[in-house]
């Protein structure tokens, strides 16, 4: 069996997700909730120059998370429209 990874959403990224429209916010939250079975799905990006940031896209909307693999956690620190996101990282 395929081991399970934790999700944490940093509080900034938790604040990020409530400010979308309902309709955006389900479909981030089970884009997120995927990550746990699958923390690089297809069509995930590494992030150039970064460490270890990862990137999904839900639509206009993007999740930026780090994954450490050792403790099996994926800790999601930034969603943002993709015109916005890339800034502060």
């Amino acid at each position: 069996m395929a081991s399970t990874y934790r999700i944490e959403i940093q509080k900034s990224a938790s604040k990020e997700l409530a400010s979308l429209e309902m309709r955006f916010r389900r479909r981030v939250d089970a884009a997120i909730r995927a990550l746990s079975a699958d923390p690089r799905p297809p069509g995930v990006k590494k992030l150039q120059g970064s460490g270890n940031l990862w990137r999904i896209r839900v639509g206009d909307y993007r999740v930026i998370y780090r994954i450490q693999d050792e403790i099996l956690l994926v800790l999601v620190i930034r969603i943002a429209d993709r015109k916005d996101v890339y800034k502060g990282i």
